[in-house]
């Protein structure tokens, strides 16, 4: 089992993993103020599965995943035109497995609720 909310990172203007991106997540209180819950990097295969202890209880709202990509497009020696990319969703069900993948390229990103 791993982190309730994890991710994966890949690079697709190379075909491969984004290793060593570094990721925040936070969630966002009723008043709109964000508060930090974890940091991590992706692993050699862009994953990142123990944001969070296996057993956290995650609640009910708006969270947010930042993925620091400037800094991983500078150590591959290519421009990048996002230095960061923010993904909010919202959690309805805390008790299901939320994965938040990012396709990235260095003038493009998507994203999508993975499984």
């Amino acid at each position: 089992m791993s982190s309730p909310i994890t991710t994966h990172v890949l690079d697709t203007a190379r075909g491969r993993p984004a290793a060593g991106v570094q990721v925040a997540l936070a969630s966002r209180t009723a008043s709109g103020v964000w508060h930090a819950l974890a940091q991590g990097a992706t692993d050699a295969d862009g994953r990142l599965a123990d944001l969070l202890a296996e057993d956290h209880a995650l609640a009910p709202g708006v969270y947010r995943l930042t993925f620091a990509v400037a800094a991983y497009f500078q150590a591959q020696s290519q421009p990048a035109f996002y230095p960061e990319v923010a993904i909010l969703f919202e959690i309805e069900a805390p008790e299901e497995h939320y994965h938040i993948p990012l396709l990235l390229s260095p003038y493009a990103y998507s994203t999508y609720r993975g499984s």
